[in-house]
């Protein structure tokens, strides 16, 4: 389990207001709010565009510690706007913690190492899980999530319930799968694209022709007949 990189972020106080908040567009800053059980009024402010980015970039989960107005704030990022064209950052939303009690965030899932039932069998990581819902108190809170897979033989699994859950509370099934070790795809699955069909002229070729011989036959038993009937006729005269 990796711990949580806090971040350190300067934000500005800002006016409500749509034409305030392009105003700061322009000026590659992002209009944001935070809030949370300690904080009496909602406070607006603004922070830097590129600062901003550098936090979104990273995967793991992060603490951002914001200063406004001299007033420190220890958060979680909670949503993001982004415009549909641009991609830019329009909006964010920060949850201020309280030390005493426990939030609900999602955490990042990374797999570490290489399976034996990979590297000696042939075999195929399948991971179903990348992230992992979990409740807990802020300090305690993890960046990520580290699977250590490198003992795994083919049809070995790890499940939440092998995760260092100490202290957390997880909101996914504890029998969930995490990653399991596929065998390696057979032969005849791997040669199977290279079965072909018998055109569909060949066949109606065929179909045709065991038509034309059952008629042929047909024909044959209907003269038979029409020789019977007539040997008849030619007795009772």
């Amino acid at each position: 389990m990796i711990t949580p990189e806090v971040v350190d972020l300067e934000g500005k106080k800002r006016e409500t207001g749509r034409k305030a908040a392009d105003a700061l567009r322009d000026a590659m800053r992002v209009p944001c709010v935070l809030y949370g059980p300690m904080v009496e009024e909602n406070v607006h402010f603004s922070i830097d565009e590129l600062e901003f980015e550098k936090v979104l970039s990273e995967s793991k989960r992060q603490i951002l510690n914001i200063t406004v107005d001299g007033e420190e704030y220890n958060t979680l990022l909670k949503e993001v706007e982004f415009h549909p064209l641009t991609d830019r950052p329009v909006h964010a939303d920060f949850y201020v913690m309280a030390e005493d009690r426990k939030v609900t965030l999602s955490v990042p899932i990374r797999l570490e190492g290489t399976p034996v039932g990979v590297t000696e069998g042939g075999g195929r990581i399948f991971q179903p899980m990348h992230i992992l819902r979990i409740r807990v108190k802020p300090d305690l809170i993890p960046g990520a999530y580290t699977v250590d897979v490198s003992n795994l033989e083919i049809g070995d699994s790890l499940h939440v319930r092998d995760l260092e859950l100490e202290g957390i509370i997880p909101l996914d099934d504890l029998a969930q799968t995490l990653v399991t070790i596929r065998p390696p795809k057979s032969e005849a699955l791997l040669t199977s694209s290279l079965i072909t069909e018998e055109p569909e002229e060949e066949l109606e070729e065929g179909e045709e022709a065991l038509e034309e011989g059952e008629e042929l036959a047909e024909g044959e038993e209907a003269e038979e007949g029409e020789e019977t009937e007539g040997d008849e006729e030619e007795t009772e005269q």
